[in-house]
């Protein structure tokens, strides 16, 4: 349980009700704090109303706040039996407390709702048609307030632990992954690869080049490539392959031209890799949320990172950074960067910079969020486990290796058009679009227990 401001002592009562029993748990102070909803329910066995912190919205304390019985209607006809009335004003009241601010409010207004339907009703089975859909009402509307809740802080750190990434999704999403062999390297899926001397494949067209001992080609050539993915479209007879850049059929002549062959390389060199560091649990049990985007050039190393945005839960960029490649730049890959040779041109900070900087910033706790976040570790050389991933969080319907773009997902469920601008991608735009999304899908899944 979490410690903020102790408002108030209360002792805790076991409760016969074998709901309270099976949630129930062991702690002897009441503590709140304006981030975290307080919630009640009346213990059907013995009439005692409760109070339900939520502490991080998932954990439920249960704490006896009156001695006496719960609230009741007065008897009145006989048009419906006075046990079925009252327990709809027991769920009625349930759901107010969801709603209201106050005890007496939420008390007060579910008197009112049940004598409404009482007085309208005519028979036990209107009464109950009528109060069953004005419970769905209540239970709707519930729902809704907690969609709109502030999640930020403890609260969205607790609910996020249903999200993270396992082991196993860890190894299937190539994330990298300790050498236990060798400190500082890195390994992804189980395998150590390393780059074939002066041999690379061009990762756009898939040639074969060679290049010299300094990683520069050995000869100029033209890369003749498609910029598109690869989609299936559905044509009279069956299905056929096209990119979509150009609709030009898989095969055909690339419709981009660059000036020399460009390769990967961050599953190649796998050395420089520093772990985030297990530290100090924080006083209210947060050790921080944060979405990350990184943009990479191509150079003689292969793809570099250029630029990191780091971004907290309320969507603040904590940490903007462009950094210098150690290669020589041969493609700023602006197209899908945003990141342009004047940019870099005065920046001396360095991948070791920015390796210090996060690992200050983060902890081995620290929940890391971001679309497809295994090439940005391995841009930024850093080995981390606590993942939620947008990628995995909103899967392709055709499962692994197919992923969905993060400009189809905000598109798809938010709404909103990202990525879509002529110079490029911003990492500062993805990086709050991810954390978007994510805050997104915790409301929607969390709100549907209400």
């Amino acid at each position: 349980m979490q410690c903020f401001s102790v408002t108030e002592h209360c002792a805790v009562t076991p409760c016969q009700d074998p709901y309270f029993q099976a949630s129930y748990q062991k702690v002897s102070v009441f503590v709140s704090s304006p981030s975290f909803p307080l919630y009640t329910r009346t213990c059907m066995n013995c009439s005692v109303l409760r109070v339900v912190f939520c502490c991080m919205l998932t954990r439920y304390f249960f704490f006896k706040v009156s001695t006496g019985k719960r609230p009741s209607i007065p008897e009145s006809g006989s048009k419906v039996a006075h046990d079925i009335r009252q327990r709809y004003f027991s769920f009625f009241l349930e759901e107010y407390f969801k709603i209201c601010s106050t005890v007496n409010e939420a008390i007060d207004k579910a008197l009112i709702e049940e004598k409404s339907i009482y007085d309208r009703c005519g028979s036990k089975n209107m009464y109950l048609n009528i109060a069953v859909k004005t419970l769905k009402k209540l239970r709707d509307h519930g729902r809704w307030k907690f969609l709109y809740l502030d999640l930020t802080g403890a609260a969205l750190y607790e609910l996020l632990k249903d999200y993270l990434l396992t082991k196993e999704q860890l190894n299937e999403n190539n994330f990298p992954r300790p050498n236990p062999e060798k400190n500082g390297s890195a390994i992804f899926n189980g395998i150590i690869k390393k780059a074939v001397s002066f041999r690379r494949v061009c990762c756009r067209c898939g040639k074969v080049y060679t290049v010299t001992s300094s990683g520069k080609h050995a000869r100029k050539e033209e890369c003749n490539y498609h910029s598109g993915r690869v989609l299936e479209q559905k044509v009279p007879g069956g299905l056929e392959k096209r990119y979509n850049c150009c609709e030009g059929i898989v095969g055909s002549a690339g419709c981009q031209v660059a000036k020399l062959h460009v390769h990967d390389g961050r599953r190649e060199n796998l050395e420089g890799f520093m772990k985030t560091f297990i530290k100090s649990p924080p006083f209210d049990g947060n050790y921080g949320v944060y979405a990350l985007d990184c943009e990479m050039c191509y150079t003689t190393q292969g793809l570099e990172l250029t630029r990191v945005t780091v971004v907290d839960s309320k969507l603040q960029v904590v940490y903007d950074s462009f950094v210098k490649p150690d290669g020589e730049v041969i493609d700023y890959n602006m197209r899908f960067s945003g990141v342009t040779e004047d940019d870099l041109k005065n920046t001396t900070t360095s991948l070791r910079d920015v390796q210090a900087i996060l690992l200050n910033l983060f902890s081995a706790d620290t929940i890391l969020i971001g679309h497809s976040l295994e090439n940005d570790l391995f841009a930024l050389k850093l080995i981390h486990d606590t993942i939620v991933d947008t990628s995995v969080m909103f899967p392709h319907r055709l499962g692994l290796p197919h992923k969905r773009a993060l400009k189809s997902l905000m598109a798809d469920y938010l709404r909103k058009i990202s990525q879509d601008d002529v110079d490029g991608h911003n990492s500062s735009e993805d990086a709050i679009a991810c954390m978007e999304l994510t805050l997104w899908k915790v409301k929607e899944d969390k709100g549907r227990k209400w």
